[in-house]
């Protein structure tokens, strides 16, 4: 699991605020002290902050999904959290530094007093954030190191007032403008760092690092994998972003920090969240640092990051009840497989009935369905269809599904059924152009509706399942540049096509024909092999068929499930590993997710 969100509510998981500034009244929270040798709650008073008093509290709830802002989106929030609401951007940067803080004192064990730590600072507000977090971590007796890439002198405003703090506390507090004084430090300097802390650059950057910074990334990249690899295992935590990235592209820029973990604030960004710059931020978390959610709510983003709470939101609204039975719970009818593919639809099959539907039909050509019923669960039904000379489904298999329509609620075509034969192409064509249900269409039904020009709709939704080879073949172009921005494409095509598109890949993003596209965070390389989009297939049409019936939303089901499978996916990763692990192993593994999930659905409810 790559992601967490800390936010404002009950428990102790993230850092909140509540402020008397001007007259005005902000919301106070309850205390919640810290484990020993953590941060102290505390007043701030002075003239450093110059608040008649600022109540700090350790506090944490998840939310839902997450907006995913650019940097100048996020600046613009940080301006009317001053401006419109009267919380002084020094206390944003106060609370930015708490929650940072509070990630390095729980990954060390709640107690930091002794250890070493390195923070490594440039001269803008993320520096400042950076120096807030170094004396944090001394106030709860950590042996804090802060280096400076330039003069204290020439920072301004929030940053420089933390510094200059900062500068009297900390254990070593060195200002280096060269390589030269770089070298010279580090020579001498002690290497025993628990944790380096990276507060060099943050999302203003829109350029390469220059030359001798780079060189100083690249050194304590180095120095950090050597550390992982024998001398104990050292912690790198990047502020808001990891320096390097320019915080609205997936592709780095140039020489890039490796964190282990990313504390960003507010919310995330496509740098946070988009490969293949997502995968120098490590583990993301997302913390709230007091702007008001209503100036979230007004940015026009439309790329979200999925959360661990929109799967559990969602299995709540589809709970079982003491009401449920199988024809409550869904009809999932699901045309696949072929004489060579016969194993595609039997794990197809298996995950659908795994995913809490009441009822899965699987119709296989009639010459595979012995071989299919000898492997697939008992619970599922199957149906033998007419056939082709090579043992694909038929076209006039078409009016024998119709036969079976009466009480479904979906179908799914494509896994496993071949589309060499013509005649099998246009059975799918006839069964997505004439549907009666929402349709999920994956593999072979994918191909032989390329290029595609079907249009979906809100009464009888499409949903897509391709991966990038299948996309490039839908959109009719072997021109690769056409999906480098992978968001943009999955929108426009959802748009185009009123379809809700779910495209495979590392990081899976759901785009729906609104124009809104949800990042998944859950999953692994693992899940490249063969079977794991069959299983993703049935998990998606057995969502789909319950949220038929319980009137749930089309694009949140989508997303919940491949949330689901993801997060399966990375069960089985952790038992078996990439190189071992199968499709079959990561269906097994949906009993565990449930349960996990489930745990906290049962929360909810009582809630």
């Amino acid at each position: 699991m790559l992601f967490e969100v800390w936010r404002t509510g009950g428990g102790a998981s993230a850092i909140s605020l509540g402020a008397c500034w001007k007259g005005k009244n902000f919301r106070c929270v309850a205390s919640h002290g810290p484990p020993k040798g953590g941060i102290p709650n505390f007043f701030v008073r002075g003239s450093l902050f110059k608040l008649p008093f600022v109540f700090i509290a350790f506090c944490g709830n998840l939310v839902f999904m997450q907006k995913v802002l650019t940097a100048e989106q996020m600046r613009e929030v940080d301006r009317l959290t001053t401006e419109r609401f009267g919380i002084p951007s020094i206390l944003l940067m106060e609370n930015a530094a708490h929650a940072a803080a509070r990630v390095v004192i729980e990954r060390l064990g709640g107690d930091v007093v002794g250890k070493a730590i390195l923070v490594l600072c440039g001269k803008g507000n993320n520096g400042g954030d950076g120096a807030a977090v170094a004396r944090i971590l001394r106030q709860a007796g950590a042996e804090t190191d802060v280096i400076l890439f330039g003069k204290v002198e020439d920072t301004k405003g929030d940053a420089r007032a933390n510094f200059q703090t900062t500068e009297t506390i900390a254990n070593c507090f060195n200002e280096i403008e060269s390589l030269e004084e770089w070298d010279k430090w580090f020579a001498g300097a002690r290497q025993d760092w628990l944790v380096v802390i990276d507060a060099i650059f943050g999302t203003g950057l829109d350029r390469p690092v220059y030359d001798w910074l780079a060189h100083i990334i690249s050194q304590i990249n180095i120095a950090d994998d050597a550390r992982h690899d024998g001398a104990g295992r050292r912690l790198a935590i990047s502020i808001d972003i990891p320096s390097g990235l320019n915080a609205d592209l997936a592709e780095p820029i140039g020489e890039t920090f490796h964190a282990d973990i990313t504390v960003t604030f507010t919310a995330p960004k496509s740098g946070n969240v988009l490969p293949p710059a997502s995968r120098f931020n490590g583990k993301l978390v997302v913390a709230d640092i007091g702007s008001p959610q209503e100036l979230i709510d007004t940015v026009d983003s439309g790329v979200f990051l999925a959360i661990r709470d929109d799967a559990v939101d969602w299995l709540t609204d589809a709970k079982y009840t003491p009401g449920s039975y199988k024809n409550k719970r869904g009809h999932a009818l699901i045309i696949a497989g072929s004489k060579n593919y016969t194993g595609a639809a039997v794990l197809c099959g298996d995950s659908a009935i795994r995913s809490g539907t009441g009822l899965v039909t699987l119709a296989v050509p009639e010459g595979s369905r012995e071989s299919v019923v000898a492997r697939i669960s008992p619970e599922v039904m199957v149906r033998g269809i007419s056939e082709t000379k090579t043992g694909s489904a038929a076209e006039k298999a078409v009016n024998e599904v119709g036969k079976i329509l009466c009480n479904v609620d979906v179908v799914a075509v494509g896994s496993g059924l071949s589309s060499q034969e013509q005649e099998t192409s246009n059975f799918i064509r006839r069964i997505v152009e004439d549907r009666k249900t929402p349709v999920v269409i994956d593999a072979d039904g994918l191909t032989a509706l390329s290029p595609f020009s079907i249009s979906g709709s809100e009464e009888l939704p499409l949903i897509l399942t391709p991966h990038e080879g299948e996309f490039m073949r839908l959109l009719g172009s072997d021109d690769k540049s056409l999906i480098k921005d992978r968001v943009s494409a999955v929108r426009d095509f959802a748009v185009k096509h009123h379809v809700i598109l779910v495209l495979k890949g590392e990081r899976v993003l759901v785009g729906e024909p609104g124009g809104d596209v949800a990042v998944i965070p859950t999953g692994n390389p693992g899940l490249g092999k063969a079977g794991n989009g069959d299983t993703l297939t049935g998990i998606i049409t057995g969502f789909t068929a319950q949220a038929v019936q319980m009137k749930l939303d089309m694009f949140e089901t989508a997303v919940a499930a491949v949330y689901v499978a993801g997060m399966a996916g990375d069960i089985a990763e952790s038992k078996w590993g990439k190189r071992v692990m199968t499709a079959s192993d990561v269906r097994e593994c949906f009993v565990e997710v449930f349960e996990e999930l489930g745990e906290r659905e049962s929360e909810k409810v009582k809630e």
